[in-house]
């Protein structure tokens, strides 16, 4: 590896309904790799948080993470984390599962907004995508403003499944504005925007968000960005996270966060 400290904050375990492999196969895989640190997040989804027993899976996820961090004591840093889908659809569940345990790290996510499927699973023949996105980003703003977490995950995912899997047009420049409130929204609440490399591994062909909004919540004046690969699998551990420091440098970043206990240590780049 070519950075000193390149740590992976965003991957999912055997814990999380679409992932397969166990945390320790997942730690393994970054002590091959030379990561400094690595971070769980399964999944909770808080829309359907008792009927998919995420009040389970992600308890077992924290005793997996602890343990791990036990094993690979001096090796690898390994930190036990949480990824909210959708808190603003279910505050109970979320605050629920926060109170629970003590995690290292929260990550903030909207997969899907009120009334509607994941965008993965989204007909977009019988949508009006515009007004669907504006949903989006207000759902964002709600969570930014209720706060519970540390980083915001994958700010453009719709993208994924609009313009990666659908080949359909997203106006940037229109919805640019929306953009701007949420990045100035983070930076306001102390919040860390997450760079997530998944989608340079599929059709997107790109980080979410990219490096033009990267480099824009850098001008605003954002501090904190987290690196990311969402892997799911071991064999994605660390995948993209060089391209990610990459983007990040030339965004103006110096330094990215890792969080330990909720508070970001900042490390440097190179």
């Amino acid at each position: 590896m070519k950075y000193r400290y390149l740590s992976d904050c965003h991957t999912h375990s055997d814990c999380s309904p679409d992932a397969s492999d166990p945390t320790m196969m997942l730690c393994e895989c970054a002590c091959r790799l030379g990561l400094y640190a690595l971070t769980i997040t399964d999944h909770c989804e808080c829309n359907v948080y008792k009927e998919e027993e995420y009040d389970r899976s992600v308890r077992q996820s924290y005793f997996e993470a602890r343990k791990a961090s036990a094993v690979f004591h001096g090796r690898l840093h390994v930190r036990a984390g949480i990824e909210l889908g959708q808190p603003m659809q279910n505050i109970e569940a979320a605050e629920d599962i926060l109170d629970a345990c003590d995690f290292d790290f929260t990550l903030a996510s909207v997969h899907n907004v009120q009334g509607m499927p994941d965008f993965y699973e989204l007909d977009y023949s019988q949508v009006d995508l515009t007004k669907t996105l504006h949903q989006y980003f207000d759902e964002i703003l709600e969570t930014i403003e209720w706060g519970k977490f540390d980083s915001l995950a994958h700010l453009t995912y719709p993208w994924r499944y609009i313009v990666g899997e659908h080949g359909l047009a997203i106006d940037d420049v229109q919805l640019s504005g929306r953009i701007d409130e949420v990045l100035t929204a983070l930076i306001k609440n102390g919040k860390a925007l997450e760079v997530n490399t998944s989608g340079l591994r599929q059709k997107l062909g790109e980080t979410m968000p990219n490096l033009q909004i990267v480099k824009r919540y850098y001008e605003l004046g954002g501090k904190l960005v987290t690196l990311g690969s969402d892997a799911h699998r071991w064999p994605d551990v660390g995948a993209g996270m060089e391209e990610g420091m990459k983007l990040i440098r030339q965004a103006g970043f110096t330094h990215f966060a890792l969080y330990s206990h909720h508070e970001p240590k900042l490390l440097p780049i190179e």
